[in-house]
């Protein structure tokens, strides 16, 4: 597998924020936010090949049983299925954050499924060059559905203008019979200023609709950097 960092640090995101990780980073992926956070596992993809048995013996140098496979987007990285079932035999809490556009036959305890918003179109980055492919690929509802059947998920947006909301709201009636504790709603931005700037206007949405706000708690311990 091409594994961009592999690093112990706490959850910063979702329904485990707090709880110490352990972070597995593929890179590459299929997608082309324009605001990505993580350019070197998609816009400009830096890692190394490591056997899933260099993995496993990485992950056992820290002590947590919790376990994050992100990327990039890790459904399209090689041997991801047998990289989850290893992890889950080897008694860890596996979550996996996934945009959710690719199926493999993984498992995990939580799917933190993350569908990218019209809004993520890069259709000015880059001179708009990535920007239809992206829009083509940015949702799949059947793959959605599938990890919702997994024995947890999370639906986490990211939020960059109050418009998303309405193409959230449409995509929930697509999806179909979603919880509003089960959606997450994160301010989008690398800075504390930046989430800030976002933070009260996304948290009066959450109030509104009763969905949950999604902090980004890794922001505010170490700042937008590698490895935490």
């Amino acid at each position: 597998m091409q594994i961009n960092e592999i690093f112990f640090s706490i959850q910063g995101e979702g329904k485990l924020t707090g709880v110490p990780s352990i972070f597995i980073r593929t890179t590459g992926c299929n997608l082309r936010c324009t605001w990505c956070d993580s350019p070197k596992t998609s816009w400009e993809p830096v890692g190394q090949a490591m056997e899933i048995d260099e993995i496993m013996d990485r992950v056992a140098d820290f002590a947590s049983i919790y376990v994050v496979l992100t990327g990039g987007e890790p459904m399209i990285a090689s041997g991801v299925e047998e990289l989850s079932r290893r992890l889950k035999e080897g008694g860890y809490h596996l979550t996996i954050e996934t945009a959710a556009t690719v199926w493999k036959e993984v498992v995990c305890d939580l799917a933190s499924i993350s569908p990218k918003l019209g809004s993520s179109t890069p259709w000015v980055r880059d001179d708009g060059r990535h920007a239809d492919a992206h829009e083509s690929r940015r949702l799949n509802i059947d793959v959605i559905r599938r990890f919702m059947a997994m024995p947890d998920y999370q639906l986490k947006f990211v939020v960059d203008v109050p418009d998303d909301l309405t193409e959230i709201d449409a995509l929930l009636a697509r999806i179909g019979s979603v919880p509003p504790a089960d959606v997450l709603l994160m301010p989008q931005g690398v800075t504390q200023e930046e989430i800030a700037s976002r933070g009260r206007w996304v948290a009066n949405l959450c109030k509104q609709h009763g969905f949950r706000f999604c902090p980004r708690l890794q922001i505010s311990l170490y700042g937008n950097t590698p490895g935490t």
